[in-house]
């Protein structure tokens, strides 16, 4: 393969040494191009492999941060196991819990049972005894107003005498006028004016003495608990006619101040009436031995109510008797001349009228009943 081996050939001839060399040189090339093709080759796989390398390289560089990444999804795995773990002792906790809640909720349940039953058995015994409640309600109802209706009889057997003068005096001048009349017909009177003047006298006494009876025949009739608006002056001139005559006979002035615009209540005319006939009476029998004899009556108008005070001006309740004075059948009275009933049949009417009553009896200033009634507002006294 060397051109020192070639040399140690013989020497040929001109022209098998040109056609030597030729060979030699053909030769020559081949092996330059066959080595050229190996460089080049060689150069290509070294490119490639710096390539392959380069690639190896980005490659390396991925695989360290998908390690680093690997190693960051492996420790948020574990916090992420730990945290599950956790949870898991958590619900394996609650789910203890639900089983101990759900054996309690059936025990409950058990009890809520029993209880319903018990609780049925209750609202029986319940309804039992709101209808027996309701009966004996109506009971005491009815009783109450036996009891109102036997008080209105014994006040009106107390005010029998001045009822009596009060017919009197109408049957009287009745009496008075028709014997004028008639006195003039038998004289031959032929002014018919002068009779029918003296005629209208007398039935003018014949209204008022049939008023009179009306009013007794009403005031004695059992009233049921009704609330209506009524005029409170109206009421106590009423109550003032059945009692005045009594009042006049023991000198016992009354005076009135209802204030400037006469206060409506809500209530029943005929039981306020018997309210203070029962508190006349009881301040006449308490004047009885006092001067001056003064009953004094006045009211005011407050927000929702009318507040009525009725003073008197005699000794006054006893120390420790207020808390019992509209207690049944407690009297300060001496025996047979008092029932015990006014003042709490007194106090019953205003209590189921929805209003209140006291007394205030300071010592040697005589007593005073305040009351307080519901008052009644333009709507309803607008209802007829």
């Amino acid at each position: 393969m060397s051109m020192s081996g070639a040399a140690t050939l013989e020497p040929q001839p001109a022209t098998a040494e040109a056609q030597a060399a030729e060979n030699g040189e053909n030769q020559l090339r081949a092996r330059v191009e066959t080595l050229e093709r190996s460089l080049h080759a060689r150069n290509e796989q070294r490119r490639a492999m710096l390539h392959i390398m380069g690639d190896l390289n980005e490659s390396n560089k991925r695989l360290a941060n998908q390690r680093k990444a690997m190693l960051h999804i492996l420790a948020d795995y574990e916090q992420d196991r730990r945290r599950l773990a956790k949870q898991a002792e958590r619900l394996d906790n609650s789910r203890r819990a639900l089983l101990h809640i759900l054996q309690d909720s059936h025990s409950d349940n058990l009890r809520l049972e029993a209880s319903r039953k018990a609780m049925i058995h209750i609202m029986g015994d319940l309804r039992d005894t709101t209808v027996e409640i309701k009966r004996r309600e109506q009971e005491l109802r009815d009783k109450q107003e036996q009891l109102v209706q036997a008080g209105k009889l014994a006040t009106l057997g107390e005010l029998t005498t001045g009822v009596a003068h009060e017919l009197n005096n109408p049957l009287n001048n009745i009496g008075l006028f028709v014997g004028n009349a008639v006195d003039m017909v038998e004289l031959g009177v032929t002014e018919k004016e002068r009779i029918v003047r003296e005629m209208d006298r007398a039935m003018q006494q014949v209204r008022k003495a049939t008023e009179i009876i009306s009013h007794l025949r009403t005031f004695g009739r059992a009233a049921p608990f009704t609330r209506d608006p009524v005029s409170l002056g109206q009421v106590i001139a009423q109550a003032l006619s059945l009692v005045q005559e009594q009042l006049r006979l023991r000198a016992i002035r009354v005076t009135i101040d209802l204030g400037p615009e006469e206060p409506v209540v809500l209530g029943n005319p005929v039981q306020l009436e018997q309210v203070f006939i029962n508190l006349f009476t009881n301040a006449r029998d308490a004047l009885a031995e006092s001067e001056p004899k003064e009953i004094h009556i006045t009211g005011s108008v407050l927000t929702d109510t009318v507040e009525i005070r009725f003073r008197d001006t005699g000794p006054g309740i006893p120390p420790g008797f207020e808390g019992r004075i509209f207690d049944p059948f407690f009297t300060t009275k001496e025996v047979g001349q008092g029932t015990g009933l006014g003042l709490s049949i007194t106090y019953g009417i205003i209590k189921e009228l929805g209003g209140t009553i006291s007394v205030v009896s300071p010592p040697g200033e005589g007593a005073m009943f305040l009351l307080r009634l519901p008052l009644a507002h333009t709507e309803e006294i607008a209802v007829p």
